[in-house]
């Protein structure tokens, strides 16, 4: 009977140590398995950047204040690069040839000179005034004419239709001038831009008599450099004198400030 009882203790104390051993090997297994403390403040770097990768970009890039522009758009007429503005303003009177006064040169449909000349002046004037000259507008019989006084004085014409294959442009001066040679320069300043500007040639062999001896000429004071210019023929070169009346008056403009700034 006492030996049974020991043997019954026995198991007892056997069965006891197989549980205890059980659960030391259970809990060595999950510890081995299981990430420590540590491990789970430092997850992987996908999975760390994860959320930054597909957040918004505004939340990620630092705010850059938009930029308030520091220039203003060019105008219609922007100065040429080469022609700064002036500091002290030279005076150049601008003759509409015919305006105020007839309607010049008229062709079969209609087309007169005067409109022609007044496109292409009032082109000349803005351009000058926009680059700090101070430029007069003036009709053909002016009352600002008699005895006008400024750097420069140009009358802007057209030649007729009338005339069947003649293209190109004239320009002159006063025949009896007061100041020939700052005439000549003038003249042949606009010669020399208004045909670069244009590509139009210079047509020499119809200067009349009427131009040399225009009256304007004789209207102004005498030390004031006159000059005409016919800009081209109303029939061969009416797509230029229609269409292309910036780069005309461009021609002119360029022509003017040779002479006045001494390029010429």
């Amino acid at each position: 009977m006492l030996r049974r009882e020991i043997l019954e203790g026995v198991q007892r104390v056997m069965i006891a140590l197989v549980v205890i051993a059980s659960l030391g090997i259970s809990y060595a297994g999950w510890l081995l398995i299981s990430p420590s403390p540590g491990e789970g403040a430092t997850a992987s770097p996908a999975t760390a950047t994860a959320p930054a990768r597909h957040s918004s970009p505004t939340a990620t890039r630092p705010h850059h204040p938009t930029a308030t522009p520091s220039r203003t758009p060019h105008p219609w007429f922007p100065p040429s690069p080469s022609r700064p503005t002036i500091a002290a303003p030279k005076h150049v009177g601008i003759v509409s040839g015919h305006r105020g006064y007839d309607s010049g040169a008229i062709c079969a449909d209609g087309l007169t000179e005067a409109e022609i000349n007044f496109g292409v002046a009032q082109r000349v004037v803005a351009l000058m005034e926009h680059m700090g000259y101070t430029v007069d507008l003036l009709d053909e019989f002016d009352e600002r004419l008699e005895n006008y006084q400024a750097d420069a004085l140009v009358s802007i014409h057209a030649d007729s239709c009338d005339v069947p294959g003649a293209s190109g442009f004239k320009v002159a001066r006063v025949a009896n001038s007061a100041v020939p040679e700052v005439e000549d320069k003038l003249v042949e300043c606009l010669k020399e831009e208004y045909a670069a500007a244009t590509g139009l040639l210079f047509h020499a062999n119809s200067i009349t008599f009427d131009m040399q001896e225009y009256h304007a000429f004789y209207e102004i004071a005498p030390q004031t450099p006159g000059a005409i210019i016919e800009i081209g023929f109303m029939g061969d070169d009416r797509y230029q004198l229609l269409f292309q009346q910036d780069r005309i008056a461009g021609g002119i403009v360029e022509g003017i400030i040779c002479f006045l700034e001494g390029e010429g």
